[in-house]
């Protein structure tokens, strides 16, 4: 991992929490909304593994807690947990994969949600009726699905390897 990734990362990460926070958050179609700054740490996740998605999904959720005044490291746990287990998938078994990006985008929206229901119980916070993450989940899904390819296109753009990726060799 070099200091030229992560300046890149900071950056991108940046601009996609603001672009998040000020344009796409308020953005509601049939009750659900796309999540920019989940479908980017999805797809930089898959690219460069568990422990860069986990520090990434880290200071992404710290930003939008601090932009939105939320319970400080309430997004951050769930960008984190999605970060670190969609890296791990990525090194594991489906970073080449044709169907990865969308199932991954598709699995971690719904995981993200149950989870935000969850923590807010165990938090004790009162989960709003009129738009509870679960009930909305549908079109939060496909809106995030349908965001998944124009997001994968600039990730893969500016994060491709230099050279040719390493062959991973399993023992046993």
């Amino acid at each position: 991992m070099s200091l030229a990734t992560l300046a890149k990362a900071a950056a991108l990460f940046f601009f996609a929490v603001v672009v998040q926070v000020t344009i796409v958050a308020p953005i509601e179609i049939l009750g659900g909304s796309p999540d920019l700054v989940l479908v980017m740490l999805v797809a930089l996740a898959l690219m460069q593994g568990s422990i860069f998605g986990a520090i990434t999904g880290f200071c992404a959720g710290l930003l939008i807690d601090i932009a939105t005044l939320g319970t400080l490291g309430f997004t951050s746990l769930l960008l984190t947990l999605s970060g670190f287990w969609i890296g791990r998938y990525g090194e594991t078994t489906g970073r080449d994969r044709a169907h990865a990006p969308l199932l991954s985008v598709g699995v971690v929206t719904a995981l993200y949600a149950v989870g935000s229901v969850v923590l807010r119980f165990l938090l004790g916070e009162a989960a709003p009726a009129h738009g509870a993450p679960v009930q909305a989940l549908p079109m939060s899904v496909v809106l995030n699905l349908l965001l998944a390819f124009p997001v994968f296109a600039l990730v893969r753009r500016l994060f491709a390897p230099a050279g040719p990726r390493p062959e991973v060799e399993f023992v046993g």
